[in-house]
């Protein structure tokens, strides 16, 4: 479960900004839209949150540092060598920014204890790494480690309470690998909820995520289509059935003048290898004979709902948290609020999945849809630099017209739109 993410100088993001999950006291749809745990010092969370602001507002960024954060927990020990550079991207409009790290850190709650763990890191090197642990309300930091550059050493430290090889794990970290993910590595059990908590519980749509060979793999079990389809139709789209089957990926079906070193590189990662492909059935109007539609002869709505259809169902039936990037694209207003609805229901969502997306449909600005403490606002200030805020910062009244006060620019994050002369 989440419950605070923070980013430093990240792309359009230049000071520290915090997305916070915690809900307020409100108690208007307290009981759909947040949830308690059992867990001491963890207070109220929410279920889902809305981020919305103009185009270029830095929404997407946003949803890339914690993708950035998730792939350099699972893929740092693992991918490269000592000396390979990290491809990490600090503010550029501003030249000390530029050469300062990148500052990623998340609250969250794994296996009944909660985490408080980040890092920061350059072009080059981590430079600050850093774990504390809650069991049981009380904080016990496990591990820091810093780098002096004036110095041009690393200073480590360990607190009592952490459980392992010291010396080996520390002197087996790379410079530019997080010890988290090198330990896990290893086999030190004691982290291992942390990293599973990256690996196994964050999902990402839209900023290079799930796609939808996704959803076509949940559908290769008969119990697993039939969900698919339950879903789709449940958003009135009256598809009859669909047919799974799995092709084997064969270089010849790529394009004849795709360069040769970018074929090289997916015939490592795909030839031979199986993927399954999905087609469409739908009835025909006075027979019982089905139509098959591949996916390209269906809407890109349709198209965008099947993508969604199985990490949907993963999160709710997991308790994963799922971050999604525009999720109104190519979708009417009542498909998206039907999703949104489904993560705010506790009969259905038991686990406490969380939704963390961005969008444009105002429709959702609605108080019987969300609190309002689950929406977001990021605009731009004069530096070019993006700003993260909730609309608790306006105290709006209960009940207010959220979408009309948005629309008229009560609470900021509107693109500027000036006069054009043809």
């Amino acid at each position: 479960m989440l419950i605070e993410f923070s980013v430093t100088n990240f792309k359009s993001i230049q000071a520290t900004q915090t997305l916070s999950l915690v809900a307020s006291p409100a108690t208007e749809l307290q009981e759909q839209n947040s949830f308690t745990t059992s867990e001491n010092g963890v207070p109220r969370l929410l279920r889902s949150v809305a981020i919305y602001g103009p185009n270029a507002s830095g929404k997407s960024n946003l949803l890339e540092a914690i993708d950035f954060m998730e792939s350099f927990v699972t893929e740092s020990s693992k991918e490269g060598q000592e000396g390979e550079p990290i491809d990490v991207k600090p503010f550029l409009f501003n030249t000390v920014n530029r050469t300062e790290p990148s500052e990623f850190e998340v609250l969250f709650l794994q296996e009944g204890v909660r985490y408080q763990y980040g890092f920061a890191v350059n072009c080059t090197r981590v430079t600050h790494e850093w774990l504390i642990a809650y069991p049981e309300g009380r904080p016990q930091r496990w591990f820091e480690r810093e780098y002096d550059t004036a110095a041009n050493k690393e200073s480590w430290y360990f607190g009592s309470k952490f459980k392992g090889h010291k010396t080996v794990l520390q002197e087996t970290t790379r410079s530019n690998a997080l010890f988290l993910s090198t330990a896990v590595q290893l086999n030190n059990e004691q982290l291992k909820p942390v990293y599973n908590w990256f690996h196994q519980k964050l999902r990402t749509i839209g900023v290079g995520g799930l796609g939808p060979t996704y959803s076509a793999s949940f559908c290769k079990t008969e119990a697993g289509r039939k969900r698919i389809l339950d879903l789709l139709n449940a958003a009135d789209l009256s598809i009859a059935d669909l047919k799974v089957e799995m092709m084997k990926f064969d270089l010849t079906d790529l394009p004849s003048d795709m360069p040769e070193p970018l074929k090289e590189v997916i015939r490592k990662e795909l030839d031979g290898k199986e993927t399954p492909e999905v087609t469409f059935l739908h009835t025909m109007s006075g027979s019982e004979e089905l139509v098959a539609l591949d996916p390209d002869d269906e809407s890109v709505g349709t198209r965008k709902l099947f993508t969604l259809a199985g990490p949907w169902l993963d999160v709710l039936d997991n308790g994963h948290v799922l971050f999604v990037d525009e999720l109104n694209n190519s979708m009417h207003p009542l498909m998206v609020r039907f999703l949104i609805g489904l993560i705010n229901n506790p009969r259905i969502n038991r686990k406490n999945a969380q939704l963390i997306f961005s969008t444009h449909d105002t429709s959702v600005l609605d108080n019987e849809l969300l609190r309002r403490d689950q929406i977001w606002f990021t605009e731009k200030d004069a530096a070019n630099a993006t700003r993260l805020y909730p609309l608790s910062d306006f105290t709006p009244r209960k009940g207010e017209a959220l979408e009309k006060g948005y629309l008229k620019g009560r609470y900021g994050a509107l693109p500027y739109i000036g006069d054009v002369r043809f």
